[in-house]
């Protein structure tokens, strides 16, 4: 690790960009990453993932969740899905720095429960991954129940994205159904799931921090907006009586490694809090060493 940090941080969303996934992106991804979030082209052109490994080094990143996307119901425009089999091979590369969350797509019914279980029971994946708005169904949908329950029974986490989504560049934007109040019925009919609510929860962040101080089975990810905007109350629940509930994560390529550590550093998190946010919650939440 480099002599910035004082802490191995774990990354809990990160998206895989070799040069053989993105060349499976679809269009409006390009636009997407170079436009609305001003992005260089380096990993929309494809990283090796010893690339990748040295841009988390520099950023004292120990280890990465890398997501096995379900974009959208496979057919509609701007949908695609990133294989299990895929991100399951580049974990079998570096199995001491990567792990696998399996993507779900609702509309695959027990198909998708199938191959759910398959994923983790077969291949390793330690966790399931959600985008609600690409299916325009809010996370408390009957679709999602199935999933749901087979995430109890293998005892694993889902991710989810709450708060707004943002405009692709496709004829029909999407809905944002993600508020984090929806959340409340699913922790309550699955008390045992572990709920974890992904890019922060804006513009509803207060609304997320409810949800996960009312459920002992709710956390927050802070992926996907960079920490020197994160809402005042945001920063002060993880320095305070959040500071059990929060993952740390990127949603790199969305966010950079070292500068999404260097903001984080700036914000004056107290010792504890920060190694909680940064790596010990994470480590605990999904049961690893």
């Amino acid at each position: 690790m480099t002599d910035k940090y004082d802490v191995w941080a774990i990354d809990a969303v990160v998206n895989p960009a070799t040069a053989e996934i993105a060349a499976l992106r679809p269009e409006w991804s390009d636009s997407f990453y170079t436009g609305k979030i001003g992005r260089d082209r380096a990993p929309l052109d494809g990283l090796s993932l010893k690339q990748t490994l040295e841009r988390m080094d520099r950023a004292g990143i120990e280890r990465a969740f890398l997501i096995a996307a379900k974009i959208g119901q496979l057919g509609l425009q701007g949908s695609w899905h990133l294989s299990y089999e895929m991100v399951a091979g580049l974990v079998a590369e570096h199995p001491d720095r990567f792990y696998g969350l399996a993507g779900i797509d609702p509309t695959e019914g027990m198909n998708g429960v199938r191959a759910l279980e398959h994923a983790v029971r077969e291949m390793g994946f330690i966790g399931a991954h959600l985008y609600p708005h690409w299916f325009e169904l809010a996370p408390d949908h009957a679709k999602y129940y199935p999933f749901y329950a087979k995430c109890v029974e293998l005892d694993i986490p889902i991710q989810m994205q709450v708060g707004q989504s943002l405009v692709y560049d496709l004829k029909r934007p999407l809905r944002s159904v993600g508020r984090p109040i929806t959340l409340d019925t699913v922790a309550c009919d699955f008390p045992e799931l572990k709920l974890i609510g992904i890019h922060v929860g804006i513009p509803w962040t207060d609304e997320m921090i409810a949800m996960a101080w009312k459920h002992r089975n709710v956390f927050i990810g802070c992926d996907a907006h960079s920490p020197k905007y994160w809402p005042e109350s945001f920063v002060h629940y993880i320095n305070s009586y959040g500071q059990d509930k929060v993952i740390f994560g990127t949603d790199w390529p969305v966010l950079e490694f070292e500068r999404t550590r260097d903001e984080i550093e700036a914000l004056g998190f107290r010792p504890g809090p920060k190694r909680k946010l940064l790596r010990d919650n994470v480590l605990r939440i999904y049961g690893l060493d």
